[in-house]
């Protein structure tokens, strides 16, 4: 039987890296007290819980153009999410967002993604959460993808996902414990679909692996499930308030939040997925029933228009990132 080597710290970076690397530019790690840029030094301890319990919350948002976009809305979600887990956060928000700053500017990149970190922290391999001293924060920036429809002109395939949703209090949590996002996933690639949607035990529409989705009905209503068992998604909510614009154009003559079931679905004129790194979709299938003519429809095209405008334009949501190539 062979000897398992023993490594030396140089020998274990070599190792360690890989190809995909390319696609990790920067991170901060309050574990290191810095900001590190060789993507095998971006670790977090094994027994941080957030790595075998799953005891952290998270948040990820976009840089485009140098500029950070809707960040504070993200950190608000943050904090309620930690809140929700009942962490005690030695940083203010203000500090937070200055440390995701200074970690996008030593990433490099204009455009970049960037993902938001609070565990529960070290302590344990137990489930405990009072063995661990203190919440850890990790950010990490990485490459971004093109909108969902820059390489998808013709729209989406979404297919009904048979994973349960979550208990309201848990959906309303971004947190770490994304197994049932991850089998999700699993069921749009094994479907070759691109996106799976959920239905809670009443049979309404909840949301997909990482997506809010909603429907333009035949009257020219954008709607919304209810917010008491999904996540209140960031870009959903400023697709909520910039569709406004859609009503005075009369594209839309109300926007609001509704049980949607699979028949409001299959009759609907338009199907969309919004997210922050897809923006709007359209769903020209679901479950195999073609929605409205198969083809992307005025309003989706106009709340996407609107919405990359909002991310290039909208200066109260900007937070601008000097230094990047």
């Amino acid at each position: 039987m062979k000897l398992i080597d023993k490594l030396v710290v140089d020998e274990v970076f070599e190792k360690m890296r890989r190809d995909f690397h390319k696609n990790y530019y920067a991170m901060y790690s309050s574990v290191y007290g810095g900001i590190v840029t060789d993507p095998v030094l971006m670790t977090v301890p094994i027994d941080d819980h957030m790595v075998h319990r799953g005891d952290g919350v998270f948040e990820t948002f976009k840089c485009v153009r140098g500029s950070i976009y809707n960040m504070k809305a993200h950190l608000e979600r943050l904090e309620h999410s930690a809140s929700g887990l009942y962490y005690k956060l030695p940083w203010s928000l203000e500090q937070i967002g200055g440390t995701v700053v200074e970690t996008v500017r030593a990433g490099g990149h204009k455009d970049c993604l960037v993902r938001l970190f609070i565990s529960r922290g070290p302590g344990s391999f137990d489930v405990n959460p009072y063995d661990c001293p203190g919440p850890q924060l990790y950010v990490v920036v990485t490459s971004l993808k093109k909108p969902f429809m820059e390489s998808h002109p013709e729209g989406a395939v979404v297919r009904t996902s048979h994973i349960p949703v979550k208990e309201p209090f848990f959906a309303a949590i971004k947190n770490c414990n994304y197994l049932p996002n991850v089998l999700m996933k699993k069921e749009a690639v094994d479907l070759n679909a691109d996106f799976v949607a959920a239905f809670d035990s009443r049979g309404f529409l909840a949301e997909g692996a990482t997506e809010n989705m909603g429907i333009v009905t035949k009257k020219k209503e954008l709607l919304f499930p209810r917010l008491e068992s999904i996540l209140c998604g960031t870009t959903m909510m400023r697709i909520v308030d910039i569709a406004e614009t859609t009503i005075s154009e009369k594209l839309l003559i109300r926007v609001g939040f509704a049980d949607v079931s699979r028949h409001d679905i299959l009759n609907a004129a338009e199907v969309l997925v919004v997210g922050t790194s897809p923006n709007v979709v359209t769903v020209r299938e679901f479950d195999g029933v073609m929605i409205g003519n198969g083809k992307p429809g005025p309003v989706q095209q106009r709340l996407n228009d609107l919405l990359v405008n909002d991310i290039l334009q909208n200066q109260g949501l900007l937070t601008p990132v000097s230094g990047l190539s």
